[in-house]
């Protein structure tokens, strides 16, 4: 069977980590990927939830518009594009 290489970085402590917990699980690295990939092909797409975690940006601003500060109220559509210049 032939194969490809792939080349990734990732933190050396979570690759001690991952590396140790694979052990455990009787496979190395590449099994592993080669598992993931698997399940990609076959799901056509990731074989679970990503959820976003929100930065502190979104957060700080999240906040202000549940305190309802910093709003922005527009009549309509139209005029909200009119307040955002597009």
């Amino acid at each position: 069977m032939k194969t490809d290489s792939i080349h990734c970085k990732v933190e050396p402590e979570l690759k001690t980590t991952v590396d140790n917990i694979l052990s455990e699980l009787g496979l190395n690295t590449s099994q592993a990927i080669t598992l993931f990939y698997k399940q990609i092909a076959l799901k056509h797409g990731l074989p679970f939830e990503v959820e976003s975690l929100p930065n502190n940006t979104t957060l700080k601003t999240m906040q202000k518009t549940d305190e309802g500060q910093e709003l922005t109220i527009c009549k309509d559509a139209n005029d909200m594009f009119d307040k955002l210049g597009i």
